[in-house]
């Protein structure tokens, strides 16, 4: 079945580079000195990307982070965690969104 994301295309990231060359490589820089170990290990940082991507709904990511996570040491238990994490900031965000909705109700309710 054909879909719009198709896993093949993650390998080809690197070629979003082509025409602003000068551009993706300060990007790609950028991408390696934040995924590379610091106070956060590469494990713990890519649990985070995990959680991130499944918040954002970018399926090459979270296909590219699942990877990564596993290689890096996670286990399902773990990913499984991060995402509900997620699940609990991306709700609580909506939800507190509803504090906006009862003050214009309430103001026009006056």
């Amino acid at each position: 079945m054909e879909t719009y994301y198709n896993p093949e295309d993650l390998p080809k990231f690197e070629e979003v580079g082509k025409d602003a060359p000068e551009l993706a490589q300060k990007f790609f820089e950028y991408y390696g000195q934040v995924f590379s170990e610091g106070e956060l290990t590469e494990r713990e940082k890519a649990l985070i990307a995990l959680a991130v991507a499944q918040t954002i709904q970018c399926p090459y990511c979270i296909d590219a982070y699942t990877r990564a996570c596993l290689e890096k040491g996670s286990n399902l238990a773990e990913m499984t965690e991060a995402l509900h994490v997620a699940t609990a900031i991306r709700g609580g965000a909506s939800l507190v969104h509803g504090v906006q909705m009862r003050k214009i109700a309430e103001k026009m309710s006056m």
